[in-house]
């Protein structure tokens, strides 16, 4: 995604549309793009600097760390914000800052059912660990309760 800096009229510059996922070179089993980034950005020219502001909506497919079920997530940026000096190129590519924002709003620990329209199949015991079932896990030194150890 790339600006003409010489085609920002100094009331600013709406821009709204959809690009290529910026997160093409990082598609793994983990995360796959499911479509375009849409954009709604304003830009502007202040003070020897560009400054973009928006939002950005990224529809990826995510694997479940409970499951390891895919699921459809929408990564979404609602406070897009760039703000950087003019150097001399009359084209200024907002794809880094934009693939940096929509990578940092991935959740570090996808679970299929966090958006409350799904249940996890995973298996009882991974939920039971979180009290959804109401018993207390066994901790982790269980096993040595029950070591049997004589004296010599």
């Amino acid at each position: 995604m790339k600006i003409h800096l010489r085609q920002i009229p100094p009331e600013g510059l709406h821009l709204e549309g959809e690009e290529e996922c910026p997160l093409s070179t990082l598609q793994s089993e983990e995360l796959q793009s499911t479509g375009p980034l849409h954009y709604e950005l304003d830009a502007g020219i202040s003070e020897g600097a560009l400054w973009v502001n928006g939002s950005l909506v990224q529809p990826v497919e995510l694997r479940c760390v409970r499951c390891l079920e895919s699921f459809p997530f929408e990564i979404e940026v609602k406070d897009f914000t760039v703000h950087t000096d003019l150097t001399g190129p009359e084209e200024i590519d907002l794809a880094p800052f934009v693939r940096e924002d929509v990578l940092l709003n991935l959740p570090p620990h996808p679970h299929c059912d966090r958006e409350g329209g799904r249940i996890c199949p995973a298996p009882v015991a991974h939920r039971a660990e979180e009290g959804e079932t109401g018993s207390k896990p066994p901790t982790d030194w269980s096993a040595l309760d029950e070591l049997n150890i004589r004296e010599s």
